[in-house]
């Protein structure tokens, strides 16, 4: 079977291509206006190198040491050392996933035109990528006034230096590139910092994390929908007229989701509710839910403007034949839109939480406490309130900010950073915890369903939800180690939600989290 291309031509990649290409191993393929922007770019630096005229990372040092000029004999050599220099990276490595998603949104910035990097080097990336020869890259250390660091090691190992993963082993990065039949990239003038001088850990990884948190509406919306059906909630929460009456961003959106997933459901009917309204974190679902959607929309915006345009410094302006100096690296905006992201990921957390407490509650839901089938002589679902609580409190300590007042570094030239990549990080960090935050409430939910008696009123969605549950995840007849359940969910939520697809579907996800 042919592996899907994705061309990078007249429109830029939007993060949807580089996820795909990053996770599903889609092909990278530069298409002619491509290719020319990147060249028209080419064209100033190698006009530039022939004149006495400083243009920052050419024939100047870097940083604070924009004031000490490079000779055109020390150049290449210059440009060969700054990958090295700059491999200071710490920590746990990045997923391969990560370092794909890091090259092609390399990949992207350099074909917007203004980096100045050679066809040649731009041509070795995407050989790379394709190739499946991913350098390995730690992830602490840059502080987004560009992912210098991250950069540094991807720079380093295609230049042969360094470690790699190839086919699913780690290996000298020149054991991999010769494996894989590629040379070591040929870094001339202003291909050393043009490498290295743009946020691609940060937009790569956040191209990723818009596919996970669109992920996690859908199964979440689905975990509530149940969870409608198991507290016998009235409905009039996602009614149209009622949620168009103050049409709060993303709310209409959000209840009209709501409605499809409850299409034929017995809470549609009068009387079916138990009470007139319900606790807030099932009340407010459409209006919570709602901003994530409307803070997601903001950060994607965010995110395809660094995909699409030109982030370097100093900037190549092909048209008018200038290259100029500029702060353009700058990620406030990015940031800020991740952060609120994070913030409103921990808002659904609360409300996650605080439904499956109320299923808990007899006070609350009127049925037993704790869920228990068999009585208060059984534990039933009791300890599930302690990783419940602990994960909802460590999603509320990520959820505070971290690109506020950041050190002044290189002798204070940068005094300014945005902590673009630990933001993107801290919202990855809650989306780890919020998919067991749902399973909890999904296993509840179907316990609840049962202990009512009302399997058989289920709306279309909360009922195919309910079998891929039961397909992992046995009725609770009596105490038993409940991990395992909630990994089984957990591997469930990895991809696309099917609730509104064939119940085979669910079939298939259901066995596949077995398996795996």
């Amino acid at each position: 079977m042919t592996t899907p291309a994705i061309v990078l031509d007249a429109a830029p990649l939007t993060a949807d291509a580089v996820a795909a290409i990053a996770r599903r191993r889609a092909r990278l393929v530069l298409g002619n206006e491509a290719l020319d922007r990147i060249r028209g770019g080419r064209h100033l630096i190698e006009r530039f190198a022939m004149s006495q005229k400083p243009v920052y990372g050419l024939n100047t040092g870097l940083g604070a040491s924009v004031d000490t000029a490079v000779s055109a004999s020390e150049r290449v050599a210059f440009q060969q050392s700054i990958a090295h220099s700059h491999s200071v990276g710490v920590g746990p490595t990045l997923l391969v996933e990560a370092v794909r998603a890091l090259l092609v949104a390399r990949i992207s910035g350099m074909a917007a035109g203004g980096t100045g990097a050679s066809e040649a080097v731009v041509s070795g990336l995407v050989a790379a990528l394709n190739a499946g020869v991913h350098p390995v890259i730690p992830s602490w250390g840059s502080i987004g006034a560009a992912d210098l660091l991250p950069l540094g090691h991807l720079a380093r190992a295609l230049q042969g230096d360094g470690d790699a993963e190839y086919r699913g082993r780690i290996m000298p990065a020149s054991e991999a590139l010769t494996a894989a039949g590629l040379p070591p990239l040929d870094v001339r003038e202003k291909d050393g910092h043009a490498l290295i001088v743009a946020n691609s850990l940060s937009t790569g990884t956040a191209c990723l994390l818009i596919e996970d948190v669109t992920h996690f509406i859908d199964w979440s919306l689905a975990a509530v929908a149940l969870n409608f059906e198991a507290f016998r909630s009235p409905l009039t929460v996602i009614d149209g007229e009622a949620l168009a009456a103050r049409p709060a961003f993303g709310q209409q959106d959000i209840g009209a989701r709501l409605r499809a997933l409850l299409t034929g459901s017995a809470l549609w009917r009068d009387g079916a509710a138990r009470r007139i309204q319900d606790p807030l974190s099932y009340r407010c679902v459409p209006q919570v839910w709602g901003a994530l959607l409307h803070a997601l929309e903001q950060a994607r915006q965010a995110t395809e403007i660094e995909l699409g345009h030109s982030g370097d410094n100093p900037v190549m302006l092909a048209r008018s034949e200038r290259v100029l100096s500029n702060g353009n690296f700058d990620m406030t905006a990015f940031a800020l839109c991740w952060e609120q992201v994070g913030q409103a990921l921990a808002h659904c957390a609360a409300g996650i939480a605080n439904r499956c407490l109320r299923l808990m509650s007899p006070a609350a839901s009127d049925l037993p406490r704790f869920l228990s089938a068999r009585g208060q002589s059984r534990v039933a679902y009791a300890e599930l309130q302690k990783p419940l609580a602990a994960l909802e409190a460590e999603i509320r300590h990520l959820a505070n900010p971290i690109s506020i007042s950041p050190l002044a570094v290189s002798d204070s030239i940068e005094d300014q950073s945005s902590m673009a990549p630990r933001v993107v990080a801290k919202a990855q960090a809650m989306m780890e915890r919020l998919r067991y935050l749902v399973a909890i409430e999904m296993i509840c939910a179907a316990t609840a369903i049962e202990l009512r008696g009302v399997v058989d009123g289920l709306g279309d969605g909360p009922r195919r939800l309910y079998e891929a549950v039961r397909e992992l995840v046995a009725p609770l007849e009596d105490d038993r180690e409940l991990g395992t359940d909630l990994e089984k969910l957990y591997r469930m939520m990895s991809g696309p939600c099917p609730v509104h697809g064939s119940s085979d579907r669910i079939a298939e996800m259901a066995l596949a989290a077995t398996v795996s």
